[in-house]
């Protein structure tokens, strides 16, 4: 691995945060405390070809890998814009058909996924399940030439700006009676299939929804991989989502350390800036230092990823370094600021809660934990 950035990720890096810094975090905060999408954002990057620059070329996109797409999101975080939905259509739904996906599902898909023109959303959570993918009950059934899905999904993102769901169900048992999971793509107008809006106090742009499918038909071309073969298909997606949401941490992270470096440089109370002092300049370095362990983690894992090598280690701690970076940097910012960390004009609020929501979700980071005990250092599994 070499720790030199090429050329062509420093350009890629300063295109995206050219396009993100004409936004700003005013306009993030805004679209946050509203519920609105940043389709603005969104649409500018599609244009400019960086929604899709993990898709393969044949398909539209720009040819690269998840370490192209971290940079992109680590980018539009660190110019206060960080964008939920890359983590699910781009790092996840379009890696998955891409892999996995027949000649027809990914001429189908991945064009306009790459153009940013459609949008994607990974359906996997339910209510009674948690982490424990195994006590999913969301059901597929054959029926006729296709599959009638029944069930409800809980947290899903970004509902209300994607023409499709990547959903996971229940379609079987094996041998040793663990269940089957298969995944199959659902236009969001499906017959039977409905969103309700999930009320969260976190500020976000992306809103959060219960779905409940009631006999929605889907072809069998809606079926992506082989019926049974899910678990394979999820874990290849989810390293993804967690490379994307260690970039969008680090990505936070950088955004609200530089704003607090900046404030603690021009705010004097007494004869030098607040700076000077220890009790404000040392959390501020820790957790640069803590920013930079992380990025370095995050490489590691993107590489990794995209030499088909065994990511699942480096992509769970890279997701837990960056989230826990996130919270200290945020917090160290706003301590910083005294009153002012609380005030709209700075504008560090409407970090609090995506940085906390990190150490949650996609997976929360007891799970990383139980991930790390039980496969790096052998310890007895704890569930």
């Amino acid at each position: 691995m070499d720790f030199a950035e090429t050329d062509e990720h420093r350009d890629l890096r300063a295109a995206v945060a050219d396009i993100a810094a004409a936004f700003g975090p005013r306009y993030y905060a805004e679209r946050a405390r509203e519920r609105r999408p940043c389709s603005e954002l969104w649409d500018q990057l599609a244009e400019a070809g960086f929604i899709g620059v993990n898709v393969p070329e044949e398909h539209g996109g720009g040819g690269g890998g998840i370490t192209e797409l971290a940079i992109v999101g680590e980018e539009l975080a660190a110019q206060g814009t960080p964008l939920l939905l890359l983590l699910v259509s781009a790092a996840i739904c379009a890696e998955v058909i891409a892999e996995f996906g027949t000649d027809a599902q990914r001429k189908t898909w991945l064009p306009a996924l790459a153009a940013g023109t459609s949008k994607m959303v990974f359906a996997i959570t339910e209510p009674d399940a948690g982490s424990n993918t195994h006590r999913l009950s969301t059901v597929a059934v054959p029926d006729g030439d296709g599959w009638r899905i029944n069930g409800t999904k809980h947290y899903i993102s970004g509902v209300d700006e994607a023409e499709s769901l990547m959903v996971v169900t229940r379609t079987g048992e094996d041998a040793a009676g663990r269940p089957g999971l298969s995944l199959f793509v659902v236009p969001t107008d499906a017959a039977g299939f409905s969103a309700s809006l999930l009320p969260v106090d976190v500020a976000l742009p992306e809103r959060q929804y219960t779905l409940h499918f009631d006999d929605v038909h889907v072809g069998g071309d809606a079926l992506v991989g082989g019926a049974g073969e899910g678990f394979r298909l999820v874990f290849h997606g989810l390293n993804p989502e967690r490379i994307m949401s260690a970039a969008l941490g680090v990505g936070i992270a950088r955004h609200c350390l530089a704003t607090a470096a900046k404030y603690a440089s021009e705010r004097q109370v007494w004869s030098t800036p607040i700076g000077a002092h220890q009790g404000v300049s040392h959390p501020l370095a820790k957790a640069k230092i803590e920013t930079e362990l992380a990025a370095l983690m995050l490489r590691q894992a993107a590489w990794r990823h995209d030499r088909r090598q065994p990511a699942g280690e480096s992509s769970n701690m890279a997701k837990y370094a960056a989230a826990e970076a996130a919270a200290g940097a945020v917090d160290a910012a706003i301590q910083a600021h005294g009153g002012n960390g609380l005030a709209t004009e700075y504008g560090l609020v409407p970090y609090l809660g995506m940085s906390r929501l990190l150490r949650i979700a996609p997976v929360n980071r007891e799970m990383i934990l139980n991930y790390v005990a039980q496969h790096s250092l052998g310890l007895p599994r704890s569930y």
